[in-house]
Protein backbone atom coordinates (compact mmCIF):
# COMPACT_ATOMS: atom_id res chain seq x y z
CA UNK A 1 0.00 0.00 0.00
CA UNK A 2 1.11 3.27 -0.86
CA UNK A 3 1.44 5.92 2.51
CA UNK A 4 2.21 9.61 1.55
CA UNK A 5 3.88 11.89 3.67
CA UNK A 6 0.82 13.36 6.29
CA UNK A 7 -0.41 9.94 6.71
CA UNK A 8 -1.15 9.29 10.19
CA UNK A 9 -0.99 5.35 10.47
CA UNK A 10 -0.58 2.33 13.47
CA UNK A 11 2.64 1.25 13.54
CA UNK A 12 4.89 -1.12 15.44
CA UNK A 13 7.40 1.36 17.00
CA UNK A 14 10.56 0.49 18.84
CA UNK A 15 11.28 1.61 22.02
CA UNK A 16 14.35 3.32 23.02
CA UNK A 17 15.91 0.38 24.35
CA UNK A 18 15.41 -1.17 20.66
CA UNK A 19 14.49 -4.46 22.24
CA UNK A 20 10.90 -4.05 22.83
CA UNK A 21 8.14 -2.42 20.47
CA UNK A 22 4.56 -1.00 21.23
CA UNK A 23 1.71 -0.54 18.69
CA UNK A 24 1.42 3.35 18.68
CA UNK A 25 0.24 5.94 16.16
CA UNK A 26 3.04 7.80 14.30
CA UNK A 27 2.96 10.29 11.47
CA UNK A 28 5.06 9.74 7.98
CA UNK A 29 7.35 12.80 7.46
CA UNK A 30 9.08 11.38 4.12
CA UNK A 31 7.97 12.44 1.40
CA UNK A 32 6.28 9.57 -0.81
CA UNK A 33 8.06 11.04 -4.11
CA UNK A 34 11.68 9.99 -2.26
CA UNK A 35 11.77 6.65 -4.02
CA UNK A 36 14.85 4.97 -1.67
CA UNK A 37 14.34 1.53 -3.51
CA UNK A 38 13.52 -0.15 -0.03
CA UNK A 39 10.11 -0.83 1.24
CA UNK A 40 10.91 1.55 4.47
CA UNK A 41 9.22 5.19 5.64
CA UNK A 42 10.61 7.80 7.99
CA UNK A 43 8.17 8.43 10.72
CA UNK A 44 7.73 10.34 13.90
CA UNK A 45 6.15 9.36 17.31
CA UNK A 46 3.14 10.42 18.52
CA UNK A 47 2.80 10.01 22.09
CA UNK A 48 -0.35 10.16 24.58
CA UNK A 49 2.41 11.54 27.14
CA UNK A 50 1.12 15.36 27.51
CA UNK A 51 4.29 15.94 29.21
CA UNK A 52 6.44 15.68 26.30
CA UNK A 53 6.41 19.07 25.12
CA UNK A 54 8.78 21.35 23.49
CA UNK A 55 9.83 23.53 20.74
CA UNK A 56 10.04 19.97 18.35
CA UNK A 57 6.84 18.36 19.71
CA UNK A 58 3.31 19.72 18.51
CA UNK A 59 0.27 18.92 20.67
CA UNK A 60 -2.96 17.62 18.88
CA UNK A 61 -5.80 18.04 21.12
CA UNK A 62 -8.17 14.34 20.31
CA UNK A 63 -11.78 16.68 20.48
CA UNK A 64 -9.88 19.55 17.99
CA UNK A 65 -10.47 19.67 14.19
CA UNK A 66 -6.60 18.15 13.73
CA UNK A 67 -6.90 15.42 16.35
CA UNK A 68 -10.20 14.58 14.44
CA UNK A 69 -8.58 14.40 10.79
CA UNK A 70 -5.72 12.35 12.72
CA UNK A 71 -7.63 9.60 13.91
CA UNK A 72 -6.43 10.01 17.48
CA UNK A 73 -8.09 8.37 20.71
CA UNK A 74 -6.04 10.71 23.24
CA UNK A 75 -4.87 14.25 23.54
CA UNK A 76 -1.39 13.67 21.73
CA UNK A 77 1.81 14.73 21.03
CA UNK A 78 3.45 14.48 18.01
CA UNK A 79 7.26 14.04 18.74
CA UNK A 80 9.46 15.08 15.62
CA UNK A 81 12.66 14.89 17.18
CA UNK A 82 11.77 10.86 17.75
CA UNK A 83 11.88 9.78 14.18
CA UNK A 84 12.82 6.34 13.20
CA UNK A 85 12.69 4.28 9.58
CA UNK A 86 10.24 1.44 10.00
CA UNK A 87 9.22 -0.97 6.89
CA UNK A 88 6.09 -1.05 5.18
CA UNK A 89 5.15 -4.20 6.91
CA UNK A 90 5.50 -2.29 10.22
CA UNK A 91 2.45 -0.54 9.41
CA UNK A 92 -1.46 -1.79 10.47
CA UNK A 93 -2.82 0.69 8.94
CA UNK A 94 -3.83 4.87 8.19
CA UNK A 95 -5.75 5.81 10.52
CA UNK A 96 -6.24 9.94 9.50
CA UNK A 97 -3.67 12.74 7.78
CA UNK A 98 -2.61 15.17 9.49
CA UNK A 99 -3.39 19.04 8.88
CA UNK A 100 -0.35 20.62 10.78
CA UNK A 101 2.63 20.11 8.29
CA UNK A 102 3.28 23.27 8.22
CA UNK A 103 4.03 23.37 11.92
CA UNK A 104 6.07 19.86 11.75
CA UNK A 105 7.68 21.18 9.19
CA UNK A 106 8.82 23.61 11.30
CA UNK A 107 9.54 21.45 13.73
CA UNK A 108 11.90 19.63 11.57
CA UNK A 109 13.63 22.76 10.12
CA UNK A 110 14.26 23.70 14.30
CA UNK A 111 15.53 19.89 14.51
CA UNK A 112 18.11 19.90 11.56
CA UNK A 113 19.13 23.61 11.73
CA UNK A 114 17.86 24.15 8.16
CA UNK A 115 17.15 27.64 7.10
Amino acid sequence: MPYRRGDVVLVVFPNSNLRSFKKRPALIVQDETVHTGLPQRVVACITSNMARTGTTRITIHQNSHEGQQMGLRTDSVIVVDNLVTIPDRAVEKVIGSCPAMGSIDSALKMLFQLP
